[in-house]
Parts: C-alpha cells; sequence; structure tokens
C-alpha cells in the first residue's frame, strides 16, 4: 500500500492521544495529501459528507510478531481479550481506523486539496493510507452491541488545571487539552499517585499527577521558549 496523505495534529508523540476517534471533538487536525495525490478531482463530491472513515498506519509501533490476546487500557490493564475484540495498537498488521469529522475541504494552490477535520485520535504526521466517506443509512448501526467496551464508555477523569497556568494555551486550545486529561492519558499499569506524568501538546508539555479519579495540572513547560509554568 502506498502513502496518500499525512495529518498534521497538536500531538507530536503518541502518548495522550485519545483511545478513540470523536472522543474529544474539539481536537483538530488537517490532511495533506502526497504529491502523487493532489488532484483535486480526487475528492471531488468529499465536501458533501460530513464525516470520513481513515484508514492509516501505527508508525510508531513497531515489534516483531504478535500476540493474539492483548490488555485493553480501559480495562485496567490487568484482563486480556481477543486481539480482534480490540482496537489495541498491537495488531499483525500496523492499520488504525478512524471516523473524523469533516469541517471543510480546501484548495490549496501550494499543497492541493486539504481536509480539516475533527475528533481525531492521531499523532502528528501520521501516514494514511485511505479515504472514504463515511455513509449514515449503512455505517450507522444504533442498536449494536458494543461488547466489554459498553462498561467502560463514560469513564472520565475529574480534571483540576489552574486558571492561571490554562491561560497561558491558546484560548482554541483550552478544551481540547481539558478534554484530553479527562481521557487518562496514564498507561493502565500504572496508578502511581506520587508519580508526575507529562502530555506532549500543542507546543507544551503539561505535567500533571492523580489522585483518585481527580487529574491535577501542577506545571507546564513551553517547547519552543524552555518557560516552565507553575
Amino acid at each position: 500500500m502506498e502513502i496518500i496523505a499525512k495529518i498534521q495534529t497538536d500531538f507530536p508523540t503518541k502518548f495522550g492521544i485519545p483511545r478513540q476517534s470523536g472522543l474529544v471533538e474539539s481536537l483538530k487536525g488537517v490532511i495533506t495529501f502526497e504529491p502523487k495525490y493532489r488532484n483535486p478531482q480526487g475528492v471531488y463530491g468529499l465536501d458533501g459528507y460530513s464525516y470520513i472513515w481513515l484508514l492509516w498506519s501505527f508508525s510508531e509501533n513497531h515489534r516483531e510478531g504478535w500476540s493474539a490476546t492483548v490488555k485493553p487500557p480501559r480495562l485496567g490493564g490487568n484482563k486480556r481479550m481477543g486481539v480482534f475484540a480490540t482496537r489495541s495498537p498491537f495488531r499483525p498488521n500496523d492499520i488504525g481506523l478512524s471516523c473524523v469529522k469533516l469541517e471543510r475541504v480546501v484548495l490549496d494552490e501550494k499543497n492541493g486539496p486539504m481536509l480539516y477535520v475533527a475528533g481525531v485520535d492521531l499523532m502528528d504526521q501520521t501516514p494514511i493510507y485511505d479515504i472514504k466517506p463515511y455513509i449514515p443509512f449503512t455505517d450507522s448501526h444504533p442498536d449494536a452491541k458494543g461488547g466489554f467496551s459498553d462498561a467502560v464508555k463514560d469513564y472520565e477523569l475529574e480534571v483540576s488545571f489552574p486558571a492561571h497556568l490554562l491561560a497561558h494555551f491558546p484560548e482554541e486550545k483550552r478544551e481540547a487539552v481539558i478534554y484530553v486529561l479527562k481521557q487518562d492519558p496514564r498507561p493502565a499499569y500504572q496508578r502511581d499517585e506520587t508519580r508526575r506524568y507529562g502530555v506532549d501538546f500543542a507546543g507544551f508539555d503539561v505535567r500533571f499527577h492523580v489522585k483518585g479519579q481527580v487529574l491535577t495540572v501542577c506545571e507546564l513547560e513551553e517547547r519552543a521558549s524552555g518557560m516552565i509554568f507553575r
């Protein structure tokens, strides 16, 4: 398969990215096609859809072989399920699937068609293999069973983000960073209340600790300047 496009997002690393697309709709992305695929005719009619499917590569997951079972984070990282019953990135083939909101299609003079999307769960510069429209009358199944995910779909942390720290974020990024933290970015196996974690998001290292169900932001580092805010 050939890479047809790449996406720009606010996540330079995979840590902290929501585990599913659509969980944080305020997370934005811009898809730019590779030079070979910048023909505007390729996206003709796409602006008639509200959502699109992305097929992409787990480009940062490099491992030999595969395992028939994995430990889903939402089950605490201590219960195994079949890999094909999960959306784990550790699969026989490194293919990801995301459904994102298509906000607009822009025909750029230099880069050709550019797709502005929301609800992303991809790292910056993730390679994309294919783009397909989401078709409501075939893709939506409201009465479908959700397996073990139904039991954990409403899981969120309470976020305490001091106003003087949040003020350093661009206003349009504030809602997104709070919802990213609500999704509990910690590895499933790590529940040490004394440990400090950090999520690299939108040019900041957001440092926090978690006690019980409350996540408290304690420090920011601005990547460009190296300035630390407490």
